[in-house]
């Protein structure tokens, strides 16, 4: 490292040196402004926002609470590997844009891989078998494909032997030789009995993964055989230490089984490649992945692999559990943010799901955008010409130690409960994912995590958009959950009223007094309404207990909410309560907390209070019911 001289131009040299004394006294003041008397820690404590598994983010990061004291994160390429799994990064092309393809008629699919290859992706990721193209399609399915210059990577389920067997014949009738053949089998089997919830046949097909290894590691130099997928415990609603430590186990897994198959250790290691999912939130996915590289390292290092062979080969996806069916374009942005953070965070191989991909089997629009989004951010935002971009923030450095803590104590809580396949079998897994998933599924329904167009800004109005529809995907084993599922569930709803009567339920929204004084809680319980389906109808602008009732009954409204500012409800509320119950409104709503006027309101005739941070999706639930909508 070079140390350049003191030339005397010191940044900021006219400003006196800052301490975090000095800064939490400042913030101590703003603080005391908001009506929060706290002090040293606890003001930092204050705004600091607390995440799963633990871990808390701090309003500010230094040095002596970052880089040092989560410990030497050591070079690009040399382990641990948190800063890269080699020396270069992706710095000289990028990552592997490696696109998804699964529908099922080859020909289709042929043509889709090949506008793919041609137009930026440099690998396919092709699903194979009952959710994808059959097993005898994938000649078809790759024809025209440069096998020594494409790698392609398979994702058969159950059926990854055969279709293993498949490709291999591919390569032998094309004349591919054996040490120029490039890609994956994709065998599983672990991942597909989390899936699938079928366990009985998982020794058999562990050992035709063990001899697929052998075959690769023997014949194949340019071919993996297993991968370790984290994906089903993540699309289960698992948290990324859950995801990293389900990882670990199963990486674990299956180096014992390979090395009793007669691989060494190393070898078994350049079999694996892990796929983890890469979600909208950038830092933690960043972290994710460095955080992932360091925990296999270390697996490594016990199992006496050094150097390059400890390394771990990361696949990233973009997250399933983000995709919202409602307003599909705002998926746009999710999958941007986290490829950035795939490509970050030094992910080997990103796949960007297209935007329409929780609706079906995408166009050739969505196709387009997906492989697009990843070529954009090398060639354009050139973050490939950056080796390990992360490196050195002390708040990704504290957050990949934290996460790296966690991920590794619930690996271990895994081998304590006899290793990866008796916790899925037993049901460990199963319950502490649900338990996650049930925490974060409140904070959807109090919308703390709010889901654009979807709980937030949603669009009544939009047109549905139609996708052919995809091969079902295996079920019976761990759940898939969406973030949007308990409001899609409403939108159904609605959707389903609106075919039957040729009108959405209706919520009047009973303005009381000037726009100043109606608008933000008008807004806000209108933009509530729409999440659950409900059309919200705000005319007039403004009504008063003369007018409620008459205005409520031209609305075509079932239920009523009144919006106004504290003041005005202490004058009116209640007799405008009186004359919307009078007109026949089955449920009357007032927005904002009542105070201790809670006992007057409701005798006049409020059955509900909505506030912000409340259940929505209890609320609209209730409405609908009370609506009548099916």
């Amino acid at each position: 490292m070079t140390v350049l001289p003191d030339d005397g131009f010191s940044l900021a040299a006219e400003f006196p040196d800052a301490d975090h004394e000095q800064w939490q006294r400042l913030v101590e003041g703003v603080l005391r402004k908001a009506g929060k008397d706290a002090a040293g820690t606890a003001a930092e404590d204050a705004l600091s926002t607390a995440l799963e598994d633990g871990i808390t983010t701090r309003p500010l990061y230094t040095a002596e609470g970052g880089v040092n004291a989560a410990g030497c994160a050591g070079l690009p390429g040399f382990a641990p590997f948190t800063r890269g799994g080699t020396p270069q990064g992706a710095s000289v092309a990028g990552w592997d844009v490696r696109q998804r393809h699964e529908r099922p008629d080859a020909a289709r699919t042929n043509e889709a891989v090949l506008a793919d290859l041609e137009n930026g992706a440099s690998s396919v990721w092709l699903a194979v078998g009952d959710a994808g193209v059959p097993v005898e399609g994938l000649t078809t399915a790759l024809e025209g494909v440069l096998l020594d210059l494409a790698p392609v990577v398979l994702d058969a389920g159950g059926a990854f032997e055969p279709a293993a067997r498949e490709l291999l014949g591919l390569y032998e009738k094309l004349g591919v030789a054996p040490e120029a053949a490039l890609g994956h089998f994709g065998a599983d089997p672990l991942g597909h009995a989390a899936r699938t919830g079928r366990h009985a046949d998982i020794e058999g097909r562990v050992a035709a993964a063990a001899e697929l290894a052998a075959l690769c590691h023997g014949s194949y130099p340019g071919m993996r055989a297993v991968s370790v997928d984290a994906l089903p415990y993540h699309e289960a609603g698992a948290t990324a230490a859950q995801e990293l430590g389900c990882s670990m186990a199963t990486g674990v897994f299956w180096l014992r089984e390979l090395t009793g198959a007669g691989l060494d250790a190393a070898a078994a290691c350049g079999q694996l490649e892990f796929r983890y999912a890469a979600t909208a939130d950038q830092f933690l996915t960043i972290a994710k992945l460095r955080a992932a590289r360091r925990l296999w390292a270390r697996v490594a290092e016990v199992c006496g692999v050094s150097g390059a062979a400890g390394a771990q080969r990361q696949h990233a996806v973009t997250s399933t559990v983000m995709m919202t069916r409602r307003d599909p374009w705002v998926n746009m942005l999710r999958t941007t943010v986290a490829s950035l953070a795939a490509g970050v965070g030094g992910a080997d191989a990103v796949t960007v799901l297209p935007f329409d991909h929780a609706l079906g089997l995408p166009d050739a629009f969505a196709r387009r955008i997906a492989r697009n989004t990843s070529t954009i951010l090398i060639e354009e935002s050139h973050l490939g010409r950056v080796v390990d971009p992360a490196g050195g923030s002390w708040y990704v450095e504290r957050l990949t130690d934290e996460l790296a803590q966690a991920g590794w104590a619930w690996f271990q809580e895994i081998e304590r409960a006899g290793g990866q396949v008796a916790a899925l079998r037993d049901g460990v897994i199963g319950e502490r994912i649900g338990a996650a998933w049930e925490a974060r599924r409140r904070k959807l329904a109090t919308r703390r995590e709010p889901v654009t167009g979807v709980s937030e800004f949603p669009l009544l109005g939009q047109p549905a958009v139609e996708r052919d529809r995809a091969p079902g995907r295996p079920s019976g084993g761990l759940p898939q959950v969406r973030r949007d599922e308990a409001f899609e569930a409403l939108r159904a709803r609605s959707d389903a009223h609106l075919a039957a009567t040729g009108a959405r339920p209706r919520a009047f929204v009973a303005a009381l007094g000037p726009a100043s004084a109606h608008t933000a809680r008008a807004g806000f319980v209108a933009n509530l309404f729409q999440a659950g389906g409900i059309e919200p109808v705000h005319d007039p602008v403004s009504v008063d207990a003369a007018s409620a009732a008459a205005a409520f009954t031209t609305s075509g409204a079932k239920v009523a909410c009144i919006c106004s500012s504290d003041a005005l409800y202490a004058e009116q509320a209640a007799e405008v309560a009186e004359a919307l119950k009078a007109a026949g409104a089955l449920r009357v709503y007032l927005a904002g907390r009542p105070g201790e006027q809670r006992e007057t309101y409701e005798r006049a005739g409020v059955d509900e209070f909505v506030v912000a941070g409340g259940d929505a999706v209890a609320v609209l639930t209730g409405a609908l019911d009370r609506i009548g909508v099916a």
